[in-house]
This record gives C-alpha cells, structure tokens and sequence, in this order.
C-alpha cells in the first residue's frame, strides 16, 4: 500500500470482515441513531420556546400543548436536560460495541500491516469503520425523528398536541448534530488505538504499568457531586438573596459535567475496586477457581470497567432518579402539609402524581438501558473466552477442569461488579441528594384584613395598615427519604444480568477449551 489512501479504498478496507464486524457495524450505527433521535428531540423542545428558571410569564406559556412538560415554560429546562443527560449511556453503549469481534479485528488489522500499510492507516481504516457506521446512523435516526414528526402530528379532540409536532430545531442544530456524532465516534476510536501497535504479527496494546492503579478516579466523583451543589446552591442564593441566576445553557453544562465526571469516575474507579477485589481474594483464596480469578483480575485490573462501563452508567442514572423521585415526594408531602396548616377548613385531596409519573418515564429508560447492556455484555464474556481459548485450552491439558475454569470466569465478572454497582448506586444518589436532603414549603408572607369586605377591597395593605396585618403561614420541613427499593431494584437487576449474562457465556467454554485449540496458531 502506498503511503496515501484514496477515501474510497480506506472505506472499503474499514468495512471489510466477518458477520461479527457486520453485526459491529450494525450495532454501532444503531446506538449512534438513538443519540440523534435523543438530540434532535431535546432540540425540538428548546425550539417551543423561550426557558423560564425564574418565575414565568403567561407569554411564555406553549397553551398549544397538552403535556406540562412541554406546556410549561419551568418544566421545559429539566425535560430538555434529561433528553441530554440519557444520551451518555447511548454513547457509552457504542463504545462498548466498537470492542465487538476485537480478535477477529487484530488479526484483520495485522494482515493490513503485513500487506504493507503504516500504523497510521491502520488507525485510519479503523476510525473509518467507525465514522461511516455512526454517519448511517446519524442519518437513520434523522429520517426517523422527521417521519416521527409528520405520522405523530395528531391533535387531540381538545385541539392539543400531545408532541412538538408544530415546530422544528433549528437548520444549524440539525446538522451539527447529524455530523458531529459520527466525527465524535471516529475521533473516539483513533484515541482508542493510541495505545495500540499495529505490526503484521498482530495487535499489541502498550501497557507500562508497573503497579496497580490509583484511586485518582475519586477526583472526578468529586468534581461531579460539587458541579451539581454548586447548582443548587446558586439556586437558594437566587431565591433567597435574590442574586441572579445563571444563564439557562450555563446550568446545563454544569449539570451535563457534573453528571459526565461523576459516571467518568464510576466507570475509572472500578478498575481500582477491581485490582483490591483480586489483591484480597487472593489473599483468601484457598480454591484454584478463586487463585486463577485473583490472579487474573490483578493482571488487568480494567476489565472491569471495560466490562462493565454501561452497566454502571445505567445503574448511576437509576440511583440519581431515584433520589429525585424521593426529593419530588418530600416537596409535594411538605406543600400539602403547609396548605393544611394555612387553610384547615379546605380539603386538598390527594397530591398530584404529574412528577412521580414523569419520574416512570426515566425509570423505564434506566431498565431499557440496562437490558440493552446485558446482550453487549453477553457478547464481550463470550468474546473473552473465545478469544483466550488457547490459554484456557492449555490449562485443561494440564490437568485443570472446565468447572473450575468456570467458576473462575464467573468470579472474575462478579467480583468486580459488586463493588462498582454499590459505588454507582452511592454516586448517583449523592448527585440527586447534592440538590438537598429537606423540602421545605410554606412560611411564606400572608396578608389579612380585619375590616368590612368592602373597606378591604378598596383598600392597600401599604397606606392602610390599622385594617392589615401581615403573619407568616407555618413553614414544615419534610425530611428526604432515601429510596431504598428503587436502589434494591436497581442494584440487583444489574447484578442479575451480569451474573446471568456470564452464565451463558460459559456455554462457549466447552468448544473453546477443546484440546486441538492448543494447536491454534
């Protein structure tokens, strides 16, 4: 190969390879339509109209709508942010799926390097396989989202929409975001194979570690608890010192990397939790499965995360909505106990469930999200196996089972994942509980005449004020109860689908433990 490499041979060249690479490319083109559809959607909603953070006028109401989410101008910031925030385990989950057939990827890679291509245009090849399957998805998911919007245009009998159907992003968005994700994924896969050496003898990854890794990780934890505090505290200084409050996009860029470095940290701080996982195990080990797990997760501590970087992701966003849902049941107990106390005599009735139902919808997501995660994970645990066969092959011949061969697998998933779903769970319920642990509702100034009601009517609490009197309505505070069972739900359907995923990729140890496997070169 010469040393340019016309845009059409890097592309052929890139798509070329086995029904694994196909169903790679596939894979990564559908997760880079879903990212369209969730950024063009959040576009859409910002195209209703004018935000409201502080207070909101009737000129920014959308009356033409019969969702409050979309009707109201307050609630439009959060839905927009949330369409936002659930594209980081979308992108997640398509870094996961460019590891798909990675055995099989090497040695296409290597045969490149041994017909004479550079290391350069191995990663170009390799980026390009990536950009093109995100570009067809980009361009998928924005052929979905228009013919979504014309077949979803259906007014109700009231005349409401139930959808932004009237409306459309703006030219720009559309394009920057049609183009930018699959420019994103393919500057994503070069930076993958920057610790990657290409020869024709095959793929090597350059690790110069000497020692186990850090809990450095714990940093970026930190840094996305406080970005979220430091929203929150800017909000009470609004409402109460009435300092202005920031600019709308400068509270989603705060929001999006307090939650971006909190789920970073997550993801980077499991291959710490995995290297004290295998350093204690090994210290109590007394099985060989347990000595063979031990010793493996020491020697790539960042299996895990690699693993497991989605599944944590979901289980953070899981944690972090439970912990709002709990903070929306405070606030709407505390609202209602304070009205009682105002006005005894009125019935209330029961509080309005519109947030709590909003809250399903994310939860709904989390565990799509999740069972998504199971089939990439199933993939890359079969993959393992295949791709180690020679090694798990010998220790057969020499005598050791295929049961405790398993149960080591097995361990080496589990052990990791406990501990990093724990740390996911605690992470996410820490960004929901950095907005506030109280709710507090009523206190607020209430003015009462004292005189006749037609003296009061024609009167001004300012100019007249033997007939006014100003109090103070009794202020309750409610206490934020921490979600238990949504966190329990959460946590064991994570480890569920690790635990059952692992389980079916041991089918394939018998096949690829086979004695001829030895021979492989």
């Amino acid at each position: 190969m010469g040393r340019t490499m016309r845009p059409g041979t890097l592309l052929r060249l890139g798509l070329a390879g086995s029904r694994t690479d196909t169903v790679r490319v596939v894979l990564t083109a559908l997760t880079s339509a879903l990212a369209t559809l969730a950024v063009l959607t959040a576009a859409n909603v910002v195209a209703i109209g004018r935000f409201s953070f502080h207070g909101t006028g009737s000129d920014e109401w959308a009356n033409q709508y019969s969702n409050a989410l979309l009707r109201e101008p307050g609630l439009r910031p959060g839905t927009t942010l949330t369409l936002l925030l659930m594209t980081i385990p979308v992108f997640a989950l398509a870094g996961q799926c460019t590891r798909l057939g990675a055995p099989e990827r090497d040695r296409r890679l290597a045969a490149f390097r041994m017909a004479g291509a550079t290391p350069a245009q191995t990663v170009a090849i390799s980026s390009a396989e990536t950009g093109f399957a995100a570009l067809l998805g980009s361009l998928a998911g924005l052929g979905v989202f228009a013919a979504g919007h014309r077949l979803l245009h259906r007014p109700g009998p009231d005349g409401l929409l139930p959808l932004p159907t009237d409306v459309w992003p703006a030219a720009w968005f559309v394009f920057v975001a049609v183009a930018g994700i699959p420019v994103l994924a393919a500057l994503a896969a070069a930076v993958v194979m920057r610790r990657v050496t290409v020869s024709p003898f095959g793929v090597v990854r350059r690790v110069r570690r000497t020692r186990g890794p850090r809990p450095w990780a714990g940093g970026f934890i930190l840094a996305g608890v406080l970005l979220l505090g430091l929203v929150a505290s800017w909000a009470k200084l609004h409402r109460h010192l009435h300092i202005p409050y920031p600019p709308g996009w400068l509270v989603a860029l705060l929001l999006i990397a307090g939650v971006g470095s909190a789920g970073l940290g997550v993801v980077l701080g499991t291959g710490w939790l995995t290297w004290w996982s295998g350093r204690l195990m090994a210290r109590w080990a007394r099985r060989p499965s347990t000595v063979l797990a031990s010793a493996r997760l020491v020697a790539d501590p960042w299996s895990g995360s690699r693993t497991l970087a989605v599944l944590l992701i979901c289980v953070l966003f899981g944690a972090g909505a439970a912990g709002i849902r709990a903070q929306f049941a405070a606030q709407q107990d505390a609202q209602l106990a304070a009205f009682r106390l105002a006005y005894p005599g009125d019935d209330f009735g029961p509080p309005d469930p519109f947030y709590l139902r909003t809250m399903d919808l994310v939860d709904a997501a989390v565990l799509t999200g999740m069972v998504l995660t199971a089939a990439a994970l199933l993939v890359i645990v079969a993959e393992g196996i295949v791709s180690r066969r020679r090694e798990y092959a010998s220790l057969v011949a020499t005598g050791v089972p295929r049961g405790t061969l398993g149960r080591a697998i097995l361990w080496q998933t589990l052990l990791p994942a406990i501990p990093a779903v724990l740390l996911a769970l605690v992470v996410g319920l820490s960004l929901a509980r950095s907005f506030g642990t109280e709710a507090r509702a009523g206190g607020d100034a209430v003015l009462s005449c004292s005189a006749a009601a037609d003296v009061c009517r024609g009167g001004n609490p300012g100019t007249d004020p033997q007939h006014w009197t100003q109090t103070r309505s009794p202020e309750v505070v409610r206490a934020v109860a921490i979600p238990w069972r949504e966190l329990g739900r959460d946590g064991g359907v994570a480890l569920l689908s690790v635990l059952a995923t692992t389980g079916a990729g041991l089918l394939f140890l018998r096949r690829s433990t086979d004695l001829s496997e030895v021979r492989t070169t």
